[in-house]
């Protein structure tokens, strides 16, 4: 099944709906955090400078893919930020946003002239977001902040790998990832007490706490055990078995039998029933104790089958197993696509004039998100949002003078 097919609609509206926000923030927390938001309505305005957000440069065939998945609904206005005339004009812009999101090194927003003691004189109820790596205190404010240093930093990649081989980083976005989301969540309790009392205020968002936060208990687990969690690459610590096998015709499976009923109906399942009283896996701490063992016996089983014939065999069972998909096979899968979890929207940059992202994500029952429009061209939208704020003279001069681009 193919993903399905949706058409934007300018005229679409969800549930936040009249919330402006202005985006000033660069590559992914930011615009993970904004496009939430604007996939329910929100009107998320871009503010770039004239080489635009960087995540326009990262390209694939010559396609912006990123930004075009992160930043639809989006508006964008393109100003000369190094400009003084641009920052009175950010300044305007505030005054009649609810929110604000930057993810400048700290102290950058102070020097340009933007920090949010000035904002708020302007506009009390704003809540703004600043997104760091380190945060805006403490002794590493000033250092770099890129997702990379905070996945090792947190102990993620201390952990993920296996115990023979060096530490992995994930390969997709994870901190920058959170980050966004917990923002997203965190942004609209801001909202909701400046909504109740009329009191703004300013969100010191991290890369670093929303993984650090995903990585507990370890530090309990530490202090009791005095033992560092081993690399395990895909078993778990926990709760075995959990792993993932190959089957005969090369595909692979993730298999999880965490509880006691599940086991013992696994080990039924591949005419085991003789190890529900082994002393070696008789009990989950029998099973951790002895995983390479009992790993050894399932991976076996699924080596003889093909990844059909294990996942029905299983699946029959009632064995919690799944195969392990890649981008290709999701393409492909009937579940994302009745689901949505992949759609496709018009495109004329990718082959065939369709381009495939994402679907809404989370799903509301009332306010279900909306595709208002394409991640927008650079300063796309300038006279429609600056033309009714200043007026088409002043636009015009700024145009003129330099501090509003075109892309």
């Amino acid at each position: 099944m193919s993903p399905h097919r949706h058409s934007f609609d300018p005229a679409a509206t969800g549930a936040l709906q009249g919330l402006r926000v202005l985006d000033l923030s660069r590559l992914v927390a930011g615009n993970m955090l904004t496009k939430v938001l604007a996939d329910h309505g929100a009107e998320v305005v871009k503010l770039e400078p004239p080489e635009g957000d960087t995540l326009r440069a990262w390209r694939i065939k010559g396609v912006s893919t990123t930004w075009k998945t992160l930043s639809r609904n989006k508006l964008s206005v393109c100003l000369a930020l190094r400009d003084p005339a641009a920052i009175e004009v950010v300044k305007r812009m505030a005054a009649e946003a609810s929110m604000l999101v930057e993810s400048f090194r700290p102290g950058v927003l102070e020097a340009m002239g933007l920090a949010p003691e000035v904002l708020l004189a302007i506009n009390p109820r704003l809540v703004i977001i600043r997104i760091s790596g380190w945060g805006q205190d403490g002794p590493y404010r000033h250092k770099p902040g890129f997702g990379t240093l905070v996945e090792g930093y947190a102990g993620f990649a201390a952990v993920n790998g296996f115990a023979d081989r060096e530490p992995v980083l994930p390969p997709m976005y994870m901190a920058d990832g959170y980050a966004g989301l917990y923002g997203a969540a965190t942004a609209m309790i801001a909202l909701r007490h400046a909504e109740a009392t009329g009191q703004g205020q300013v969100i010191d968002l991290t890369l670093f706490d929303p993984i650090h936060v995903m990585m507990e208990p370890q530090h309990a687990n530490w202090q009791l055990t005095g033992e560092l969690k081993p690399r395990t690459g895909s078993r778990s610590t926990n709760a075995v078995p959990r792993n993932a096998y190959q089957t005969r015709d090369g595909g692979w499976v993730c298999l999880s039998a965490s509880t006691q009923g599940m086991t013992e109906k696994l080990f039924r399942s591949i005419g085991r029933a003789d190890l529900i009283d082994d002393p070696r896996f008789r009990t989950n701490a029998d099973r951790v104790r002895h995983g390479e063992e009992l790993d050894a016996i399932i991976a076996g089983y699924i080596a003889e089958r093909s990844l059909a014939e294990t996942l029905a065999h299983f699946d029959a069972a009632g064995v919690t197993i799944g195969p392990i998909m890649d981008a290709a096979m999701l393409a492909e899968d009937d579940y994302v696509a009745a689901r949505e979890a992949v759609i496709e929207v018009p495109d004329e940059e990718m082959p065939g004039g369709w381009l495939p992202m994402h679907g809404m994500v989370p799903r509301l029952s009332a306010t279900p998100g909306i595709l208002a429009r394409p991640a927008p061209r650079l300063g796309e939208h300038n006279e429609a949002v600056l033309g009714p704020l200043l007026g088409e003279a002043a636009l015009a001069r700024l145009r003129e003078s330099g501090v509003v681009r075109e892309g």
